[in-house]
């Protein structure tokens, strides 16, 4: 089986693992901060907060900007069900803005058409979490002036967009949102096994997230509330949750970024090699944009009779996915806000239409040879 993808590890990682396991702190050591800093330098922001997964870095987002019950959250509803999850967790209500259909990312004109609409019956989002689809930078552009426009708050779902760059720079600089997450799981650009970040130009905000993922606890002197009696003394501020990253977690981050433009390079020459070798077999592609550079997590294709092709594809081998089921048609969101088949119909359609190709910085030429043919064969 070729699968759609998977990680990438080398004896440096190994090394860098065993380092941390010989070492004194498995958890809470200079391991976290090395990577918080790598990750921000290589995005070029003022402050990185490393958890324990990027579906646990959305939620402390939203924990972050006081997202709470009678608030509302917007999101695509092409993504997986955490960009939506992470609201409910703070007892927040979630809705969706549809899709542009040759990207998969939130349509600005759609948003703008919704903004205005829900500003006029009282009722804006607290917060857009904007999804980087594939890999593929959205029009944040757009999306952060609409969000300003009416006091929304933006947070960037960049778990599949680490390396990607856009017009203004690379994704997670901050320029545009308040918070940007990232997830290390072992299909996305770099993994740390499971593991997840979180981006920010605030630093106050950064302080908060580091808070928020070790309980609520303040050890900081100077934010203490009472006098500080011995070493031993902390104080809980807040209701937070046990989100920490391990330094074995960390470890194997920071080492991987090291080949982070590498791994990038390769999901690009792959991807130009499909654009190339499926032009002419009856598939949609995904599109150019000179605009912008993509990270590939995700090479997604469009083929008629889809539940046949997939099919077929496993049968020969072809590890192929699907990349998303639409949010709002999972049963818990249909039965708990009433969403219908319909309701978002660019999203519906691209949804029926899609199948994730093998992409990952280990798939040879002659895998993917394999996989074109396959492909060919089946259609």
């Amino acid at each position: 089986m070729i699968p759609y993808g998977r990680q990438s590890v080398d004896e440096g990682d190994i090394e860098a693992v065993v380092d941390v396991l010989r070492s004194a702190f498995l958890t809470q050591g200079q391991a976290i901060p090395a990577f918080e800093r790598a990750v921000a330098d290589r995005c070029g922001v003022a402050e990185g907060v490393a958890v324990s997964s990027g579906t646990a870095a959305l939620h402390l987002a939203c924990a972050a900007l006081d997202i709470g019950p009678g608030d509302l959250v917007w999101t695509s509803p092409l993504t997986f069900v955490a960009s939506a999850n992470c609201a409910l967790y703070c007892g927040a209500d979630v809705d969706f803005v549809d899709v542009e259909a040759d990207t998969g990312n939130l349509c600005a004109k759609q948003l703008a058409t919704r903004l205005e609409s829900a500003a006029d019956a009282g009722r804006l989002p607290k917060a857009i979490i904007l999804v980087h689809y594939a890999g593929r930078p959205a029009d944040r552009v757009k999306i952060a002036a609409l969000a300003d426009e009416y006091g929304v708050a933006l947070i960037e779902d960049a778990a599949h967009a680490l390396g990607a760059v856009d017009s203004l720079g690379h994704i997670g600089d901050g320029r545009t949102a308040r918070l940007t997450t990232f997830s290390f799981h072992p299909v996305k650009i770099v993994t740390t096994g499971e593991g997840g970040l979180l981006t920010t130009n605030d630093l106050a905000l950064a302080a908060r997230l580091r808070r928020l993922r070790s309980h609520g606890v303040e050890r900081d002197v100077s934010a203490l509330k009472a006098p500080k009696p011995g070493d031993w003394y902390y104080e809980q501020h807040e209701l937070g949750f046990n989100y920490r990253m391990t330094d074995i977690q960390a470890a194997l981050g920071l080492s991987q970024l090291r080949r982070l433009e590498s791994f990038v390079q390769r999901r690009r020459e792959l991807a130009a090699r499909y654009h190339d070798k499926l032009t002419q077999l009856p598939v949609g592609l995904p599109p150019a944009d000179p605009g912008c550079l993509s990270a590939w997590h995700l090479y997604v294709i469009h083929v008629a009779e889809r539940a046949r092709v997939f099919a077929a594809l496993r049968e020969q081998g072809i590890g192929v996915q699907v990349h998303y089921m639409p949010v709002h048609l999972h049963p818990y969101y249909r039965k708990r806000f009433g969403f219908r088949e319909g309701d978002f119909p660019v999203a519906e359609h691209f949804y029926h239409q899609a199948i994730s190709l093998p992409l990952y910085p280990d798939l040879t030429d002659e895998q993917q040879d394999i996989v074109i043919q396959t492909l060919e064969q089946v259609l």
